[in-house]
């Protein structure tokens, strides 16, 4: 019982990004999943984007046009860690690692792994980021 109870506070709403359910009305994510769909939609959302909540999100946005190096890659980790850190409770951040897609200079691949604190499932993430326009 003591389980279900730490992953009914995880929550449950609407899947991220919104998508219609096959029955009709709003599909929904719980749990673990809403978790995950969590920290997307943070490391999604440049600070200043939503007017009411003008510090929520990820400072990586204001990066896009750097050079692909290592200051650019430390930048880009330390804001991810500050993001999910201001806005995600629920989460240890374990691990970000941001590494150059093979072959896409301009991909940057955000790997985040964490723990959730409610039942200590452990869970990861890739998130894609360009950091130029392309060619």
């Amino acid at each position: 019982m003591a389980g279900t109870l730490n992953r009914a506070t995880l929550g449950s709403g609407w899947k991220f990004p919104p998508q219609i359910a096959s029955g009709g009305g709003f599909a929904r994510a719980a749990y673990e999943r809403r978790v995950e769909e969590s920290i997307y939609l943070i490391l999604s959302t440049a600070k200043g984007e939503r007017l009411m909540l003008p510090d929520f999100g990820c400072g990586i946005h204001d990066l896009v046009f750097e050079p692909n190096n290592e200051l650019t890659l430390a930048s880009v980790e330390a804001a991810v860690r500050e993001g999910l850190v201001a806005y995600e409770p629920r989460i240890d951040v374990l691990s970000i690692d941001v590494d150059t897609a093979e072959g896409q200079p301009n991909l940057l691949l955000i790997r985040v792994a964490y723990q959730i604190r409610a039942n200590q499932a452990t869970g990861n993430l890739v998130y894609p980021f360009y950091i130029k326009e392309a060619d």
